[in-house]
């Protein structure tokens, strides 16, 4: 049978389940750097990022030899059967990266999911508690506690139920749609008076930047009062840098924008450059909480991943790719924000380093605009550039290309997007 994507369309379609939602309707065949190009030939430019897990690109050189020289030692062993040192000494740099000047130790997992499921048990078994709060729009992940903490029911939630219990939600704070850090604070201590006592609350999760949510931004005035209310109530605070981590937002990581610390951070996605897997960060004393045997699993911090990792933060350091991102951020924000005139639809353009967005809403006010953000996406798509939507009413465009995308292939696709903004 032909591998053309009609094709293989049909036999995707016979083959897997469409509780699988797929974006593209064609077949990559092969990518470098910022581009793929599909099974007929045809090039694309990526600015998804495979969702925030390439910002070194499609198989940058380093990445590739990395994990073949892994290959040729060892492929497995399960790490908590045979360790390795690559293993500690990944986890040594991630303690002395991640922010807080404090003792730390990481442990890794496979998925980003399964590394915030593994952040609950830590914060539980440290605190003796059960509560967890997290916020409205919010995403961890498509485990049943991950469906538990994200803040967005369809397509994520709908028909699973039910979830795990003691997991509350309060509003995130998005000044475009009316909700303030004040009106935040009020929900934490409506909460504390209505549904769970402080003291029964382990952990309160929260993304610097909401991913799926729409890449909205929380406040340096947030982030310092849940560091008070924490601190106050001895609960934990962890940070869901899945998507923010390893220079997205111009600093190391999101949590770096603020003059606070988490106590524990889970990172992911660009992590390993396109291979599975995660971690989980934190205080010395937390990350010991759990006996011996209550963490781990077969495959978490597979030697190829692992490899890969050490070898994406060689890139990130050696290619300045924390400085790189904030260059190209503030192209895109200046080549946005020069657009608004002509599209009445762009309501916001926001977002930290590389990791931006815009949000399109009905021309004159704050109702999101669903039917124009597919126009605009499907447009890009036409003309050969991927871009991801996102946000509770589907009305936000992202952009996650690689933070090492060639200068013109980066003006390509600005020049692509302009296009298909203005129609």
């Amino acid at each position: 049978m032909s591998d053309n994507n009609v094709n293989l369309l049909r036999r995707k379609d016979a083959a897997t389940p469409r509780g699988v939602g797929v974006m593209a309707p064609f077949f990559v065949s092969r990518a470098e750097n910022s581009e793929l190009w599909d099974v007929e030939g045809r090039r694309f430019i990526d600015f998804a990022g495979g969702i925030a897990v390439l910002n070194t690109g499609h198989r940058h050189p380093r990445v590739v030899e990395a994990v073949k020289a892994q290959l040729d030692a060892f492929t497995h062993s399960a790490y908590q059967i045979v360790p390795y040192e690559a293993y500690v000494r990944l986890a040594e740099r991630l303690n002395r990266l991640t922010p807080g000047a404090f003792a730390k130790k990481t442990t890794f997992f496979s998925t980003g999911a399964e590394a915030i499921e593994n952040a609950v048990k830590i914060a539980r078994s440290a605190t003796g508690r059960s509560g967890i709060i997290a916020f409205s729009g919010g995403f961890h992940g498509r485990t049943m506690m991950g469906l538990a903490l994200t803040g967005k029911v369809v397509p994520y939630k709908a028909g699973f139920g039910p979830f795990p219990p003691e997991v509350y939600h309060v509003p995130f704070p998005i000044a475009l749609h009316g909700i303030s850090v004040e009106d935040t604070l009020r929900a934490f201590q409506n909460l504390f008076k209505a549904d769970i006592e402080p003291k029964r609350v382990a952990a309160i999760l929260i993304e610097p930047v909401q991913g799926e949510g729409g890449f909205y931004v929380a406040p340096p005035e947030l982030m310092r009062s849940l560091r008070k209310l924490c601190d106050e109530h001895g609960i934990l605070l962890i940070a869901d840098e899945v998507q923010t981590g390893f220079a997205r937002t111009g600093k190391w990581f999101a949590m770096d924008h603020h003059d606070v610390h988490p106590d524990l951070i889970v990172t992911a996605k660009s992590l390993a450059g396109g291979f599975p897997l995660s971690a989980v960060t934190g205080r010395a004393e937390v990350m010991d909480a759990p006996e011996p045997g209550g963490l781990g699993g077969t495959y978490a911090g597979n030697p190829l991943a692992i490899a890969a990792a050490n070898a994406v933060l060689d890139i990130i350091e050696d290619e300045g790719l924390v400085k790189r991102a904030n260059e190209l951020g503030d192209v895109l924000r200046i080549k946005l924000e020069g657009l608004k005139a002509k599209v009445p639809q762009m309501a916001e353009v926001r977002g930290l380093g590389a990791m931006l967005a815009v949000e399109f809403c009905q021309p004159g006010g704050h109702t999101p605009d669903t039917e124009f953000t597919k126009v605009v996406k499907a447009r890009a798509l036409e003309k050969g550039l991927m871009l991801l939507t996102c946000g509770v009413y589907s009305n936000v465009i992202r952009f996650l290309f690689p933070l090492t995308v060639p200068e013109p292939v980066f003006k390509e696709g600005l020049s692509i997007l302009e296009s298909a903004l203005t129609g």
